[in-house]
């Protein structure tokens, strides 16, 4: 079992606080990961092999899938899984515009229609309630981000879906080991999409992902596109990519993977303790800290609070001037981005996501985050509000 440090921190001498520290995560690995390293060296397999399979097995356990193959990147994982259920131009696949670019660009680039859907302004992921109003003839799957590491709602989605005849396709990149209802992320739909990249709770050395299903002729697809369409050697039986995931990476994961689990305990731990300081605050209600849906299993890739009111950019840098590290995820909507400014979008079909938008922050969530630099990150951030609330004042 893993134990993440959680004390031995004085508070008088914490003077930063960093958004990620993937370094003092990955160090007490340091020794088992050269080990494997040297292995595979001396093997000389770097692509594909003993360790990707090892940890394709791992991902399916944990996703509670039939099925895991391995790919080159999160974003790859995408087209790969839009690919095998075969979208083309003139398709629509729902997915929404609160998300990282990976997720409408796999869509954009086998020539189909992204169809941007609002979000829920509690949870921040796709709202079930306006998906039946999206659906034309031309609608093919339906893609929920499981954003900062909470699932969709997903039942109501299964259901629109299973109604009309449409692929569900997960993207977990920020969720893997989270869960609705007992089910994890990645056993739903058609598809799971996983990333390893670095930030994410799952992280190795670089790029690196995963799909996951249940079906056993879509696993069979998805390892013959990630690899040029190809089998056996040199004959192509599709126009595939190159998207396979190296043995160094899986080496990383396959150690990573095993403590899993005791990293989601401390990020629920931190994000419990983030509620409890801002209460004591008495900043709770200025800066909405988000919550657990009811019968979920969040894995808090990111904390994100809410700072309305146009302050949000003034916050962000006020911490950054006393060294507490946040970002914004997302500050643009895939709608509003240059290259997606000629999907359509229906006028004020899209509000909760342009506010969140305009007012989410992320806050230092990492595993290894002590309970002072927690406080310290708290206490900064109710002294910046107050001064902002004082500056407001004089000025009215």
């Amino acid at each position: 079992m893993t134990v993440i440090p959680d004390v031995n921190s004085r508070m008088d001498l914490i003077t930063s606080v960093p958004l990620l520290d993937v370094g003092r995560g990955n160090s007490p690995l340091k020794a088992e990961i050269m080990s494997a390293f040297s292995e595979i060296i001396d093997s000389g397999w770097f692509v594909g092999g003993p360790h990707v399979k090892s940890l394709e097995q791992a991902v399916a356990q944990v996703s509670g899938a039939d099925h895991a193959v391995g790919c080159a990147s999160g974003s790859e994982a995408l087209l790969l899984a839009l690919m095998a259920i075969n979208i083309e131009p003139g398709d629509e696949v729902i997915c929404p515009s609160f998300t990282f670019f990976a997720t409408t660009s796999a869509i954009s680039r086998l020539g189909a229609t992204p169809v941007f859907v609002d979000i829920d302004p509690k949870t921040f992921n796709v709202n079930p309630a306006k998906l039946e109003a999206l659906i034309t003839e031309r609608t093919k799957a339906i893609i929920p981000v499981h954003l900062f590491g909470q699932c969709c709602d997903m039942d109501p989605i299964l259901k629109v879906a299973t109604d009309h005849g449409l692929r569900v396709i997960e993207d977990c990149a920020q969720s893997i080991g989270a869960s609705d209802k007992g089910r994890p992320a990645g056993s739903m739909g058609t598809i799971g999409c996983f990333s390893f990249y670095p930030t994410k709770n799952l992280g190795g050395f670089g790029d690196g992902g995963m799909l996951t299903t249940n079906d056993p002729k879509v696993a069979d697809r998805l390892r013959l596109l990630a690899n040029h369409g190809m089998k056996p050697r040199y004959y192509h039986r599709e126009v595939g990519i190159n998207s396979r995931l190296d043995a160094m990476q899986a080496a990383v994961l396959g150690i990573k993977i095993k403590h899993l689990a005791d990293y989601g305990i401390a990020r629920r731990r931190n994000a419990m303790r983030y509620r409890d300081l801002m209460a004591r605050a008495g900043i709770a209600s200025i800066v909405c800290p988000p919550n657990e849906s009811t019968d979920c299993c969040h894995v808090w890739n990111q904390f994100t609070i809410r700072i309305p009111d146009g302050k949000r950019d003034q916050v962000r840098e006020r911490l950054a001037a006393v060294n507490v590290g946040s970002e914004i995820y997302y500050p643009v909507p895939m709608h509003q981005q240059e290259c997606f400014l000629d999907v359509p979008v229906a006028l004020g079909s899209l509000n909760q996501t342009e506010r969140a938008a305009a007012e989410v922050l992320s806050l230092p969530i990492f595993p290894e985050l002590t309970a002072p630099e927690q406080q310290y990150v708290v206490d900064c951030l109710a002294r910046v509000l107050a001064d902002l609330a004082i500056e407001a004042s004089r000025a009215a």
